[in-house]
């Protein structure tokens, strides 16, 4: 896998992840108790949206590094990739 390969990998499965992880612990203003005016009653009280970034940024880093292990390995190789979808 190139180093471009990698990247595009690392950023598609980051925001994945991301996106994956951002119901995580939400809190509407609504539950707190507390409606800023002009928001809807929905809206997130304290995102921590640096912290679900590390988390992705960590669990992408892993996925991404377990791929590529198990390609130089052998495991998965791109004549396998190519006819994954054919039969």
């Amino acid at each position: 896998m190139s180093l471009t390969g990698a990247l595009v990998m690392f950023a598609t499965t980051f925001f994945l992840v991301l996106f994956l992880l951002l119901p995580w612990g939400h809190r509407s203003q609504e539950e707190a108790g507390e409606i800023v005016p002009g928001t809807p009653a929905g809206a997130p009280t304290d995102p921590r949206l640096g912290r679900k970034a590390l988390l992705a940024a960590a669990l992408a880093a892993v996925l991404v590094a377990v791929f590529w292990w198990a390609l130089n390995q052998g495991w998965i190789t791109r004549s396998a990739l190519m006819e994954f979808n054919r039969r």
